[in-house]
């Protein structure tokens, strides 16, 4: 029932579209999603050769999750979002320097709070060959087009998978300084990245995007003492300990990482040889999903009273978190060969459990990232690319997840991410089909599209399919398959 009254909303919305179709065709350009456009720019007078260029983007977006039709209840209670948003980009650059601003505006119904938000910041000086930048900024390193193990300096933002297309897409930009040294003789250069605190991946909390490890949290402590109480008490456990969960006791568990105790930093050097280009990285930081241990006191639960229940003393149960510190080295090549770009990663996570015992820490692991992109045939390109790790001295991870934070995950881990697109009508037509394939967690997400472009004005339709096995990093959202309509205006 909900597909079909999904498709009947596909089938309007793409009809609210075709006037714009109609005007001469429709597409989607191969940036969509990114503000890319030049502005317009201007010389202040007087200013000795200062230039302003100010540019961005206005979109009105309507998206609809399959599970919000699936009743009459549901549908009357859906949201199809903000529907506007926008994106403003100042760039103000001189013989010497420069600066970049890059604001976020979203529409904001409740008190207190900001329609604007940083997205970058920064100011670059000029000294010869050497380049220095402070600010709030967004980093690539790594070569791969999408989710690559080398590109570790940036959170990611998983409050709304929906838009789970690229790391791109995900990415926070972090207050950092970075020195740039290009070699004048050759195509290389040195690049040191510090990062004076940490700031770790966002997650949702109560919400349709919540991951499994946070709503696993009750069933696991009830489980804990499922063998020892009848199954009135372990109800009234789980219901404790969901509670406690989305309280502020576990968001107050989390520490203050914003200090020099949590400072990271990284070189990257990168050149090139002959037709191939390569890159050889060190980075010290912090991993950026929690290493999280629970702790439950002897008298979380005390037989009698309580209606012959018992008394859950929830005080009883604890949090411990943090974010492990590791060590990474990583290489990376590209190179063109018989018309595939060819692009290769290899790298390394060594953590402080050299012999995989520590149940509160992250275990030495093998990071690796190969892909290639190619025209194939009728004007189709393809660009895959499979992306995993494997875990160093799994048989001394822990049994139990109240004891070792990698207890029930697999020692590899490996993810399959594609894309196959074809342009029309003088390129302003395209017709995209994106996916990423859990190969050991056995899910999916399949994000179909098409889309027009012409001049400064974009429109997009597009569906995404989660499915596969529900405990997947992907399956767990099978339930959260979305339709979305994007109009965007580029200046």
């Amino acid at each position: 029932m909900r597909y079909i009254f999904l498709s009947v909303i596909f089938i309007f919305l793409l009809g609210l579209s075709m006037p714009l179709f109609a005007q001469d065709g429709f597409g989607f350009s191969d940036d969509f999603g990114f503000s890319d456009s030049s502005g317009f720019g201007f010389d202040s007078p007087g200013s000795g050769g200062i230039s302003v260029n100010i540019g961005g983007n206005i979109n009105a977006e309507l998206t609809a999750f399959t599970y919000d039709f699936s009743t009459q209840n549901r549908i009357l209670n859906t949201s199809l979002g903000d529907i506007f948003s926008a994106n403003l980009n100042l760039d103000i650059s001189g013989s010497a320097a420069q600066a970049y601003f890059s604001f976020n505006l979203r529409p904001v119904f409740d008190r207190g709070l900001s329609p604007f938000s940083i997205d970058e910041a920064y100011v670059r000086a000029f000294f010869g060959s050497f380049t220095f930048e402070g600010g709030i900024r967004k980093l690539s390193w790594g070569r791969a087009d999408s989710f690559s193990p080398l590109d570790l300096i940036n959170p990611l933002d998983f409050r709304d998978l929906s838009r789970l297309q690229g790391m791109g897409d995900l990415k926070i930009a972090i207050p950092l300084i970075r020195g740039i040294w290009n070699f004048p003789s050759s195509f290389s250069r040195l690049e040191a990245v510090f990062v004076p605190g940490f700031r770790a991946h966002e997650f949702s909390m109560g919400n349709r995007w919540t991951p499994n490890q946070i709503t696993s949290i009750p069933a696991m402590v009830s489980g804990y003492f499922a063998l020892a109480f009848p199954p009135t008490v372990i109800a009234r456990i789980h219901e404790a300990v969901t509670g406690w969960v989305y309280s502020e006791a576990l968001a107050n568990s989390y520490p203050n990482t914003s200090t020099l105790r949590y400072s990271q930093f990284g070189l990257r050097f990168t050149g090139t040889s002959g037709s191939s280009d390569y890159g050889i990285q060190y980075f010290f930081g912090r991993m950026q999903r929690p290493a999280f241990l629970l702790g439950i006191g002897p008298s979380f639960y005390v037989p009698g009273g309580g209606g012959g229940l018992g008394t859950i003393n929830i005080e009883q149960i604890s949090a411990i978190i943090d974010y492990n510190y590791f060590h990474h080295i990583g290489i990376d090549y590209a190179r063109v060969i018989q018309g595939f770009n060819i692009r290769a990663e290899a790298g390394a996570n060594i953590t402080k459990d050299l012999n995989g015992t520590d149940g509160m820490v992250e275990n030495p692991s093998l990071l690796w990232s190969l892909g290639f992109d190619r025209d194939l045939f009728a004007g189709i390109n393809l660009n895959i690319q499979g992306t995993g790790s494997f875990r160093l001295f799994q048989n001394n991870v822990g049994p139990s997840p109240l004891i070792d934070i990698e207890a029930g995950t697999r020692r590899t881990s490996t993810r399959l991410s594609f894309m196959l697109s074809r342009l029309f009508y003088m390129d302003e037509i395209e017709l995209k089909l994106t996916g990423l394939w859990g190969i050991e967690d056995k899910d999916f997400l399949l994000m179909p599209a098409i889309s027009w472009s012409r001049n400064d004005l974009s429109t997009e339709l597009s569906i995404g399919f989660f499915g596969g096995n529900r405990s997947g990093e992907l399956g767990q959202y099978r339930d959260n398959s979305y339709l979305r309509i994007l109009v965007r205006y580029n200046f």
